[in-house]
């Protein structure tokens, strides 16, 4: 990978991806809201052709999984119709493409964890939206990675600092303990993308930390590392309000596809959580 052009640098997966590659001979082209509109076809081939870099890594994304629903057009611009431009580019300048998607794709109504052939059934905007994106930028180029995620903590606002801080606010917390999924660390899902873009395989992955477990035992587990002490209370996403959009209850990605190839394998949850809290201390 020479020259690599990241979306949604300032993102976490952004930083993240800029920090595994500081110090090697890979050429970073960073862009953000500020400096390209990735909803605008035009813009996006002009950058492209500019710059001709052989990977697109696309981490910009609508993520506000809540305000979607009452954002659909720009939901629908930013996580498919930016896609859907940026995969156009690539097919006319040669380069290979990394669409970032997420769990949010399934329903969650079930008990094993999804595999990258399982059919999706998006249950929100975001969701839907997102596998618009999908769906777009299979069809218009073969070299494309679409790699689902779930998760995502890294350097900015995410579940682990929003606990940490809630820990200094409150006497008592409360956190869903009926939704399971894998909290997954930026700086793994970044070595992920990163491996596979050498290895010149695409199609679908799955790139979450291994293993599962609840909103409630990961803020549990924040907490132990963190050795701090706060009385947290288990709810039931029906008693917990806060939320609009619909959340899968079993949103747990296998990453069977990067298994099976035995050249990288993801952190365990728990392990990636500990080495991402070292750093905040």
């Amino acid at each position: 990978m020479e020259k690599v052009l990241i979306t949604g640098c300032n993102g976490q997966l952004g930083r993240a991806l800029n920090s595994l590659l500081e110090g090697t001979d890979t050429e970073i082209v960073n862009t953000d809201v500020d400096t390209l509109d990735i909803c605008d076809e035009s813009q996006v081939l002009c950058l492209v052709k500019k710059e001709r870099p052989d990977t697109i890594i696309n981490c910009a994304a609508h993520t506000a999984v809540d305000k979607c629903e009452t954002d659909k057009e720009n939901a629908h611009r930013i996580n498919a119709i930016g896609p859907k431009n940026l995969a156009k580019a690539a097919k006319e300048t040669g380069a290979q493409i990394v669409q970032v998607s997420t769990d949010y794709v399934f329903d969650g109504n079930t008990d094993t964890p999804y595999v990258e052939t399982d059919v999706p059934c998006p249950q929100s905007v975001y969701g839907s939206t997102k596998l618009e994106g999908e769906k777009a930028v299979a069809a218009l180029t073969e070299k494309c990675y679409i790699v689902r995620t779930a998760w995502l903590y890294g350097d900015g606002n995410n579940f682990v600092k929003t606990m940490l801080r809630l820990a200094k606010e409150r006497d008592t917390i409360t956190v869903v303990n009926d939704q399971f999924g894998s909290p997954t660390s930026a700086d793994e899902l970044g070595r992920m993308i990163l491996h596979i873009v050498d290895s010149g395989k695409y199609g679908i992955y799955h790139a979450t930390c291994e293993g599962f477990t609840s909103w409630y035992e990961f803020a549990k587990t924040i907490f132990s590392l963190a050795q701090i002490n706060v009385n947290l209370v288990p709810v039931s996403t029906e008693e917990y309000t806060a939320a609009i959009a619909k959340r899968p209850a079993f949103s747990v990605l296998e990453n069977h596809k990067l298994n099976s190839q035995g050249a990288y394998r993801m952190k365990n949850w728990q392990d990636a959580l500990e080495e991402y809290m070292g750093k905040l201390s």
